[in-house]
């Protein structure tokens, strides 16, 4: 290992740890009560994120488009200790029912404290075909419905001191391949709530923004589509939704998850051709 190698990687750990160090405390106390909502909770990280809630005793409701699967998940919440647990189905492809989810969450818990933006539409994991029609399908799903469901919720999120959180991905910060669709719709948050972000602050709101970037997450969607194309390491749903939560409660605005997730981020203005080939060569494609 060269000495520049090292004097970077000595650095980064160094720079990690001092961010961890100074990092606010995370008082699980305080989401005692909390009144959440969760979208695209009813598998996954949103599954997860719900239950943590839930073991820490806030008061949530939960979306997704299947209302069983919902039901069970709510139904585990109460026995997680949860105050309240909830439940709407929705399609976030609908201009309607965005709008439709926060206005139930304000009205049924008297206001909102957190607002977890986490819900995907499903895209094949492939070569791009052309396919312009789907994109814009996604881009409804993936992006549009959040700033929607955002603006819905400030006024809310602004009263009680709120935070808004969007679990974004490493792909909207890294373009890869068999994902154009979907990390063109992560690019889009990344740069809209990132915006969005500094006008919060220029105007003194009283509102957080949280952005989440993960890298691959053991969710069964997730798996059953690269399991076949790449041996890059997973890592557990249960945990990445912790850390989803502990960011929006503790109001820092990024949150990489894995933690080295930050240097490969880093690594593309750095190293860009050795990233690129990096990147290339993690999948495997058969033309």
């Amino acid at each position: 290992m060269g000495t520049f190698t090292k004097i970077l990687l000595t650095a980064s750990c160094v720079a990690f740890l001092a961010v961890k160090w100074t990092a606010p405390r995370f008082d699980p106390e305080s989401l005692r009560g909390a009144r959440v909502l969760v979208t695209g909770a009813s598998t996954g990280i949103g599954e997860q994120m719900a239950y943590h809630y839930a073991s820490f005793g806030a008061q949530v409701v939960i979306t997704a488009r299947r209302e069983k699967v919902l039901q069970k998940v709510a139904e585990k919440c109460l026995s997680l200790g949860a105050q309240k647990a909830l439940y709407i189905a929705a399609d976030m492809a609908s201009e309607s029912e965005p709008d439709r989810v926060v206005d139930f969450a304000v009205e049924k818990l008297g206001g909102l404290d957190y607002v977890l933006l986490n819900h995907i539409g499903p895209s094949p994991f492939s070569m791009w075909e052309g396919d312009v029609e789907h994109t814009r399908w996604l881009m409804k799903v993936n992006f549009f419905s959040y700033t929607q469901m955002a603006w819905r919720a400030l006024a809310s999120l602004e009263q009680s001191n709120g935070a808004l959180v969007i679990v974004s991905s490493l792909l909207g910060k890294m373009p890869s391949p068999f994902v154009v669709p979907y990390s063109s719709t992560k690019f889009a948050l990344n740069g809209f709530f990132g915006a969005l972000h500094h006008e919060l602050v220029m105007k003194k709101s009283n509102v957080s923004i949280s952005i989440c970037t993960l890298g691959l997450i053991d969710t069964d969607a997730a798996m059953d589509k690269v399991r076949a194309h790449t041996n890059v390491p997973a890592y557990p749903s249960a945990d990445a939704a912790l850390n989803i939560i502990i960011t929006g409660a503790t109001r820092q605005p990024e949150l990489f998850y894995p933690w080295f997730t930050h240097i490969v981020t880093l690594s593309k203005d750095w190293f860009p051709s050795i990233t690129n080939y990096i990147i290339q060569n993690s999948y495997r494609y058969t033309p």
